[in-house]
């Protein structure tokens, strides 16, 4: 073809809607951009797609996200001349139970947490907007004005006339034979019509993305599953601007269509498609309707909207979309290859995310990172049990049979279990562990007490739920006497070469530059100064640091710190977490406890905090690490896996005279709150630098050392910051998870980035952001009077930037 492209700046594989938005949005950055579809724009999942565009997410930034796209929408068509079907007719969800009302309340404030103006209606309110239905069963409503509804294919168009007209070029029946990679580079792409050479490649394929991926050695957790919505003939009282509904109770959504209703949901069991495989040529293509599976959906909305029994049907929908392991999508770099950049498995939201995802994938792509904080969509949350597509696939239909179930705090998922275990399951199971799960590993969250006749399980509730007393007495035994975390699933890394210390030292924000056997926390920071990672870091030997950081960034923490080593450098990032156990013991009594099973000198004197040693537990040699997440002394024990019964049974008994106990992860989160350590994901992340988020004091300023940052530390220094993180307290009767909005004197300056309850003060605790754009300061945080909006109502408040919690003095001293 003579005016098929020989070069491009980038080369976007798939044309649905995420990916013509890429290209869009990366023309207008003002790249050259290809985009290639195997055979016809939107053939794949955008034109059977629903097309509802709701707004709120659980996270803040997704929510900015998916605002971003109604603000696209909303001028496209003006813009481009192309239709897009897209209408602001405001969004309904119902509440037909307390609980769910409870939840929809929770979603009310989180929304005006995040700046979206949910209103709270009664059933007869929410009845004017929607006459169809019955309410006799509905206890509430919300109604979000902004959200809205589109018709796919059109804004699949809109946007790819758009990025025509700004420079992009498009082509239908293009197949993408193969990528081509040298040494790790990609050099170009393979079509039926040609090469492209290119240093970047987007992967916007749908349910044909992991696969795709593959191929180059990149790893995209999707799976294809069956999803059917009926549409009606026209139904008398439907009107254009009827808004769109979500009645979660009866697993159902509806929007208008041609003076019609188009009905769906999400079936409590789902099923998946193309188990071997998508068939060769699949495009255009729709799956047969199952009646007999969609009966369920329509059972439960005839006593919604009675109008359905007579209406006439046209369509059932039967099309296959791409759902992932935790029900939201994927964007990103990949981290087994530079410049491979993935957008897909939108779960059956692409249409509501597919504006602003492509804006957030164009600049990644254009600026080598995201435009703002983009953890919880972020290709390099999953880990090794993904690289199993059955495993996905078992977890996926988990996820997709959740979509409209309550979202319970502190929900765990049940499927998939036990995928990876420490070699102290079973012995932890015995004595009454409650297991959740992160990346796969099974990890204690809490521990029933058996012989009491407490049932090891959770019960959810947005009350206090059944753990919160069992967390109450591992809690109380951290600060009173002592306990024994099983942490075995941190990730853990070693970093070796020559040029080691020079390579952390650069990645680090806080000096690595110490003897061997110190010990060093620190931040790592990209260019803004935001945090990429919070971590541990050991000096093993001159050329040697153990890395320690939280079970969920393994991938994550793994791909920032190889990826920014310098060129030039020698030194290699190894993970060897599959090969340690660690053992966490804290408290007051903890060295007493140690003392016991060791004949090593763990004395303060002998073993200062913020140092390592190796010491000999029960013939193991064990590297013991003086710091703590909890605010008492004590020692995380790392390990080989093979000493780890050995180890905790020598624990055990050198702890029985002292009170020691097992201790899980929901006494951890209690505890650190009260002593203010902060989480990464939800209290810190890339939008938080080290001074917001008062962890100025581990960044080595002082010191005439570069280090990814420091200039916009320095800068910041100078200018001062406009957010500041502060704790909250309030009365115990409040129940605080987090996203509660937080007013000072009155107006809204933040909301919790996370919230729990201290057993030790009595007292539910919150941290989050206080924000001010002239800037802020600890006079400003700590003068004003607070509040906080739980569930829509305002609860008073105490602020603090100090720790609601020190250990005595003399346990400090120690």
């Amino acid at each position: 073809m003579s005016n098929f492209p020989a070069t491009a700046q980038a080369v976007i594989v798939g044309g649905g809607i995420v990916g013509c938005s890429t290209a869009y949005h990366l023309a207008k950055l003002g790249w050259d951009v290809v985009l290639l579809e195997r055979k016809k724009l939107t053939s794949g999942t955008t034109f059977h797609a629903a097309g509802l565009v709701g707004q709120l997410r659980s996270n803040a930034n997704i929510t900015q996200l998916l605002g971003y796209s109604v603000e696209l929408y909303d001028t496209l068509e003006k813009e481009t001349g192309q239709a897009t079907g897209w209408k602001m007719n405001g969004g309904l969800r119902l509440a037909c139970n307390q609980e769910r009302w409870t939840e929809v309340k929770r979603q009310a404030t989180t929304a005006r947490s995040f700046g979206l103006d949910m209103q709270l209606l009664t059933p007869k309110e929410a009845q004017q907007l929607w006459p169809l239905m019955q309410v006799d069963d509905v206890v509430g409503a919300a109604f979000l004005p902004t959200d809205g509804q589109a018709n796919p294919s059109d804004i699949t168009l809109s946007l790819a006339k758009g990025a025509r007209m700004a420079g992009a070029r498009i082509f239908e029946d293009t197949k993408v034979l193969s990528v081509e990679v040298e040494k790790g580079i990609i050099k170009g792409v393979r079509t039926e019509k040609g090469r492209i050479e290119t240093p970047i490649v987007i992967a916007c394929c749908g349910q044909w993305t992991r696969d795709f991926a593959k191929t180059v050695g990149v790893n995209v957790p999707l799976v294809a599953m069956e999803h059917q919505y009926m549409v009606t003939e026209p139904i008398a009282g439907v009107t254009r601007n009827l808004p769109t509904l979500r009645d979660p109770d009866r697993l159902t959504y509806y929007k208008e269509e041609v003076g019609g209703l188009v009905m769906g949901g999400y079936e409590p069991n789902p099923k998946p498609w193309a188990v071997n495989g998508i068939p060769k040529g699949f495009h255009y293509t729709l799956l047969g309707s199952d009646f007999d599976h969609f009966e369920q959906l329509m059972e439960l909305s005839l006593g919604r909207v009675p109008a359905l029994e007579s209406a006439g049907i046209k369509t059932l929908t039967n099309g296959p979309e791409s759902f992932t392991p935790d029900g939201n999508f994927i964007i990103g770099e990949a981290p087994e290859l530079r410049n491979f950049y993935v957008g897909a498995g939108f779960n059956a939201f692409g249409i509501a995310a597919g504006g602003g995802a492509g804006m957030a994938l164009a600049e990644w792509v254009a600026k080598g990172e995201p435009p703002f904080d983009l953890w919880p969509v972020d290709i390099r949350r999953f880990g090794r049990p993904h690289f199993d597509t059955d495993w996905v696939r078992t977890r996926t239909v988990e996820a997709y049979g959740k979509h409209y179930t309550m979202a319970w705090p502190s929900e765990e998922h049940d499927s998939g279990r036990p995928c990876r275990k420490s070699p102290l399951y079973d012995t932890l199971k015995a004595d009454g562990a409650v297991f959740g799960e992160k990346l796969g590993w099974e990890r204690p969250n809490w521990y029933a007490d058996l012989a009491a006749g407490e049932a090891p399980r959770d019960i959810y509730t947005f009350n206090r739920p059944n753990w919160h007393a069992p967390v109450g007495r591992e809690h109380t035994a951290c600060r009173e006497a002592a306990v024994l975390f099983d942490q075995t699933s941190f990730a853990k890394f070693v970093l070796k070469g020559p040029d080691a210390e020079a390579a952390l030292g650069w990645i680090a924000a806080n000096d690595v530059a110490k003897p061997v056997g110190s010990l060093t926390y620190t931040q790592m920071l990209n260019d803004h100064a935001g945090i990429e990672c919070d971590l541990t870091c050991v000096r093993m030997a001159e050329d040697e640091y153990y890395i320690v950081t939280g079970t969920g960034f393994a991938t994550h923490d793994f791909d920032w710190i190889s990826r920014n080593i310098p060129a030039g450098m020698n030194a290699q990032l190894v993970d060897v977490t599959s090969g340690v156990a660690v053992l966490s013991l804290m408290g007051p009594n903890a060295r007493n406890i140690l003392q016991q099973a060791t004949r090593d000198d763990v004395s303060n004197a002998a073993f200062r905090f913020g140092t390592a040693q190796t010491i000999g537990i029960a013939g193991c040699p064990v590297n013991a690490l003086r710091v703590t997440y909890v605010g008492e002394l004590g020692w995380e024990l790392h390990l080989p896996v093979e000493y780890a019964t050995t180890v905790y049974a020598a624990l055990h008994a050198a702890g029985a005279e002292f009170g020691l106990r097992n201790a899980g992860y929901r006494a951890i989160e209690t505890l650190r709150l009260e002593k203010g350590y902060r989480a990464w994901g939800s209290d810190i992340g890339p939008d938080h630098t080290p001074d917001e988020a008062g962890l100025g004091r581990a960044v080595k300023l002082r010191q005439n050392i570069d280090f990814k940052g420091r200039a916009a530390v320095e800068a910041q220094r100078t200018t001062g910051v406009k957010k500041m993180l502060a704790t909250f307290v309030a009365d115990p009767a409040v129940i605080l998870s987090g996203r509660e909005t937080i007013f000072r004197n009155g107006e809204r300056v933040g909301y919790l980035s996370s919230g729990g309850f201290g057993h030790t003060l009595g007292k539910s605790i919150g941290m989050g952001y206080v924000r001010h754009p002239d800037g802020v300061d600890a006079a400003f945080v700590e003068s004003g009077a607070y509040e906080l909006e739980v569930a829509t109502d305002r609860v008073p408040c105490n602020v603090t930037l100090a720790p609601l919690y020190d250990p005595r003095m003399e346990r400090v001293k120690s």
